[in-house]
């Protein structure tokens, strides 16, 4: 009788590796998974009770002990981030930054990447090799003949010249992952539709975009996260009056001695926005990167 077969019962023994494998995939990996998943959020749980933290107490020990003394949290900070002029005028020029960012990259990258996938017209093949070359540029390469450009428009500083950057750096990323997912439904679908005397809008509008949400979610997460969290645009296309809130907190720290009771609630104030949209569709973003990422 062979090794690998149970003695008792006649079963084949599983290998070591097998059962490790088995054993892994089971309650051992949800664990480990909560563990990790509580591990990465310690450092926004410690900014929040930092940002309620009384300044005067941040040199006696790291946040840690505000939970051993309740009384060091205080609403004062949150009072100071209000009355804080720039920080409130820059999160608000966060928000007409990311929310036409976002919306018109999905717009336009959606309809780019529906008459990649389904029209047929001359050169088509040859111009998403070139959306494909985009995606190797880098952003560093396009700051300095962009800002000339802007300059000689004079929309220098403004909230849209950042806004047409962003959108510009997006959309080959946007047109390449939604003409892949678009590609990927089966053709009798739209060809049917057709049939039936739907024009090609029709078809995008109440064909397309319902079986591509998945891939239209994840893509707006992506470019939300991207744009809200970013510094090196803003700091290069944006000025006083048109900065968001990662450049006033950059300006706030070098003044880290009299602005401290600000710079925590800032910060989270910052990360929350990103933090609560990437939990909400967080769903849709795994579904959309797996199905657009292959055909």
């Amino acid at each position: 009788m062979s090794a690998s077969t149970d003695i008792v019962t006649g079963r084949a023994r599983r290998s070591l590796p097998a059962r490790i494998a088995a054993l892994a995939s089971g309650g051992v990996l949800r664990i480990a998974l909560i563990v990790i998943a509580l591990i990465w959020l310690v450092p926004t749980f410690g900014l929040l009770v930092e940002s309620f933290r009384d300044p005067a107490e941040y040199a006696n020990g790291g946040w840690w002990q505000a939970l051993a003394h309740p009384a060091q949290l205080t609403v004062a900070n949150y009072d100071a981030l209000v009355s804080n002029h720039s920080i409130i005028s820059s999160f608000y020029n966060t928000i007409k930054i990311s929310v036409p960012a976002t919306l018109l990259v999905v717009i336009i990258g959606a309809a780019a990447g529906y008459a990649f996938a389904w029209i047929d017209f001359p050169g088509r093949d040859w111009l998403f090799l070139l959306v494909i070359g985009l995606l190797v540029i880098p952003i560093q390469i396009a700051l300095i003949p962009v800002v000339k450009l802007y300059s000689l428009l004079g929309v220098s500083g403004s909230i849209g010249s950042v806004v047409v950057f962003h959108v510009a750096f997006g959309l080959p990323f946007a047109i390449f992952l939604l003409r892949n997912f678009f590609a990927g439904i089966p053709r009798d679908l739209p060809e049917a539709a057709r049939m039936d005397g739907a024009s090609e809008g029709r078809i995008f509008f109440r064909l397309i975009l319902p079986l591509g949400l998945p891939a239209i979610a994840s893509l707006a997460i992506f470019q939300f996260l991207w744009v809200w969290n970013d510094l090196l645009v803003a700091l290069v296309f944006s000025n006083q009056s048109s900065e968001p809130i990662t450049v006033a907190l950059a300006s706030q720290t070098r003044q880290f001695g009299s602005s401290v009771d600000i710079l925590a609630p800032g910060a989270f104030l910052s990360l929350v926005v990103p933090l609560v949209v990437f939990l909400a569709f967080q769903r849709f973003f795994v579904q959309g990167v797996m199905a657009g990422s292959v055909k």
